[in-house]
């Protein structure tokens, strides 16, 4: 039956049939059809990945990742940052992650609710767990919530989910500690087969790419690294005039014998340049003239800097060594030579600056001169200067009564003793005494120091806070070293040393005071 029966007749300027339809679908479908969904929240994504990941490609595995969860949950990215061969262990280098934080998250360039990130362990793998929080309290406080997409959106309420970030911030960070390990291992077993564990090369040799039969391939540029994972790096001499330096080093010092100073001087005159591109000093020498790879061996872990540390050194019962790992610059022989000299030039200098053997040196020029003065010091051959005697000793007065401090150790222990039977209690604590658990006191003898025709006597009031008294003991001449009186210097009023002269006699008496009858005045 057609519609014409069904309907009656059909207006003259109606539309065909098949219009008519056509458009009533088409309102019958806007019907069922829900409008597109438009994204109100907004978000800057941040990727990472570390030379340790192994993955080339990994920025844009993260990015697919994260942009996905981004569309499946309504959220815009309006700006992405990325840190490429970046340690996650700091922030230090990783550009990008600053950049998002100093101008996006605190200085809001843009307004958005999330950071994006693909897990925690992009975020970063700090040792220190309350880093990666700290970064991502910063961002709360600016209104932005650093979103893991492994994770997910933090539910409204949920008491689990910072216990879950907590154990997210744990694995990485334990994660960065097992590779740390594991790349360790690696690189001492590397070196111990005699190749080169990474890094540049000594000055004076080249890293030598070795093919998978351990074959010279060619060597390797600075900053290059291998192709072919099975390839090895191992040392050479470099063929420019470096190593011939170095052989001209240990030639001059085992050979000429030449200080360090002497050549250091030299390649300075001819215009060489020193191992880090400055002058050359006796340091550098030195360095160079310890450093076993010149003789062929391989020498690795002589410091360790693991997981961002500071690095310190390691003793050498920890060094990873291998001999005849690769041709040498100098002999063995001649580097074991060069070994002998600097041990017996360190032992001599130890000698030299030892206390002993500077008071020794310095008792010497007393009973040469029955003085002591800087000048007569600089005069003296193989002594150390009076700036070396004032340093180590504390001053050069110091250094003086060093010569004599077993008769004022002696004269010390009489003080106390005369003090111990007229007064209560005494202890003794190092170099002062406790009397009646009330007051301390520290006696100090001094000898005289000559000045042409009078002497005088310097004394230190000890500034530390467990001594209140010091009683300076001005002695006779060195040889008898006699008790000529007792000076009372309290802490609190004496901050400087005090020199008294043998001529200044109304000076010493007012510091003058009969010593067992200051301490029983200080007991009421």
């Amino acid at each position: 039956m057609s519609d014409q029966q069904n309907n009656g007749p059909r207006p003259p300027d109606a539309p065909p049939l098949a219009q008519e339809s056509g458009a009533a679908v088409a309102d019958l479908m806007k019907l069922w059809q829900r409008p597109a969904k438009t994204s109100a929240r907004r978000a800057v994504a941040y990727y990472r990945h570390s030379a340790e990941d192994r993955q080339e490609n990994s920025v844009e595995i993260q990015r697919d990742a994260v942009r996905k969860f981004a569309a499946e949950n309504g959220i815009t990215i309006i700006r992405e940052f990325a840190d490429r061969g970046r340690t996650g262990l700091c922030v230090e280098g990783r550009d990008s992650f600053n950049e998002m934080l100093q101008d996006y998250v605190i200085g809001r360039k843009a307004e958005f609710e999330y950071v994006l990130v693909l897990d925690m362990s992009r975020w970063g793998r700090y040792q220190n767990q309350d880093y990666s929080a700290y970064y991502s309290v910063i961002c709360m406080q600016n209104g932005k919530e650093v979103v893991y997409t492994s994770i997910g959106i933090r539910k409204e309420n949920d008491p689990f989910y910072y216990v879950l970030l907590s154990l997210e911030r744990h694995r990485a960070a334990s994660y960065s500690l097992e590779l740390s390990g594991k790349v360790w291992k690696g690189s001492a077993k590397i070196a111990s087969f005699g190749y080169w564990a990474g890094g540049s090369a000594p000055y004076g040799m080249c890293r030598m790419l070795l093919d998978e039969r351990h074959d010279p391939v060619r060597p390797l540029a600075p900053g290059e690294r291998k192709a072919i994972q099975n390839q090895r790096v191992t040392l050479a001499p470099s063929k420019g005039k470096d190593a011939g330096i170095v052989r001209h080093i240990f030639h001059a010092f085992v050979e000429e014998g030449k200080a360090p100073e002497t050549i250091a001087r030299a390649l300075n005159g001819l215009g060489e340049p020193s191992p880090g591109g400055g002058r050359w000093g006796c340091d550098s020498i030195t360095s160079i003239l310890r450093n076993e790879v010149y003789a062929g061996v391989m020498v690795w872990n002589k410091s360790t800097q693991k997981m961002k540390t500071r690095s310190r050194p390691n003793p050498a019962s920890d060094w990873v060594r291998a001999k005849d790992a690769f041709a040498s610059i100098v002999p063995p022989e001649l580097f074991q030579k060069a070994q002998e000299i600097l041990t017996a030039q360190a032992v001599a200098r130890a000698r030299k600056y030892s206390d002993a053997d500077m008071v020794r040196r310095l008792r010497e020029i007393h009973e040469s001169y029955g003085t002591i003065s800087s000048r007569l010091v600089a005069a003296a051959e193989e002594m150390v200067s009076a700036n070396t005697y004032a340093h180590r000793f504390g001053s050069f007065d110091r250094a003086y009564q060093a010569i004599f401090h077993e008769m004022a150790d002696a004269r010390r222990a009489q003080i106390i003793e005369s003090i111990r039977g007229s007064a209560g209690d005494v202890q003794d604590f190092d170099d002062f005494v406790v009397i009646d658990n009330y007051f301390s006191i520290a006696i100090q003898p001094a000898v005289p120091i000559a000045h042409g025709y009078e002497a005088s006597w310097t004394f230190h009031p000890d500034q530390r806070l467990q001594v209140d008294l010091t009683i300076g003991v001005p002695l006779s001449c060195p040889v008898r070293c006699d008790v000529l009186g007792f000076l009372a210097f309290p802490r609190l009023m004496f901050k400087q040393k005090v020199r008294i002269h043998s001529t200044a006699g109304d000076t010493a008496e007012l510091y003058a005071y009969p010593l067992l009858t200051l301490i029983n005045e200080l007991r009421r």
